[in-house]
């Protein structure tokens, strides 16, 4: 008998504690994720949301940077380097600014903040208007609708915005690292 209610006991500990388990997981689910494909013919780095796939970058220049660094190498490690900051949690705002003497792109928690070797999204060319630059590569609908920001003298996007309310893109085609 007390063994039944022992086995019951254990029985019952072992369900409680896989169900916790089971629940206390972090949920994945509408988390998002950055890729790099191919839209009209130009590599984009994209965020894959719960709303579908949203273009964030349009890579315009395929010459300026040495090889190995084409467009679509660029696509590809910027696409890391915003999973990299979002999964961190540093990728709230997207700001420019200035970093090794040259124009820079990155991930920031405020959109005031400095740019950082860990937050560096890319690089821009030599000489560059990072605002400008940052305008221009961002997607037009989503500038055309007020998502960059100028207040303080530099170019900042509010991410969680842009990814809400920018239109998707469904006629993508991946590119394979």
């Amino acid at each position: 008998m007390k063994s039944k209610v022992l086995t019951g006991l254990l029985t019952g500990l072992v369900v409680s504690i896989g169900t916790s388990a089971i629940f206390s997981q972090p949920s994945h689910a509408g988390n998002n994720s950055f890729f790099c494909a191919v839209l009209n013919r130009q590599p984009v780095t994209l965020a894959r949301t719960p709303r579908g796939n949203v273009p964030v970058v349009r890579w315009v220049s395929n010459n300026y940077f040495p090889p190995p660094w084409t467009a679509e190498k660029r696509c590809q490690e910027v696409a890391k380097r915003f999973q990299r900051n979002y999964d961190n949690g540093t990728l709230k705002y997207i700001n420019t600014g200035r970093l090794n003497g040259e124009s820079v792109v990155c991930a920031a928690i405020n959109k005031d903040d400095a740019c950082t070797n860990r937050t560096l999204l890319f690089t821009l060319k030599r000489g560059s208007d990072a605002d400008a630059t940052l305008q221009r590569l961002m997607d037009r609908r989503g500038l055309a609708s007020g998502y960059i920001l100028s207040e303080t003298g530099s170019g900042s996007v509010d991410v969680d915005r842009y990814l809400d309310d920018v239109p998707v893109e469904d006629n993508v085609s991946p590119i394979s690292p």
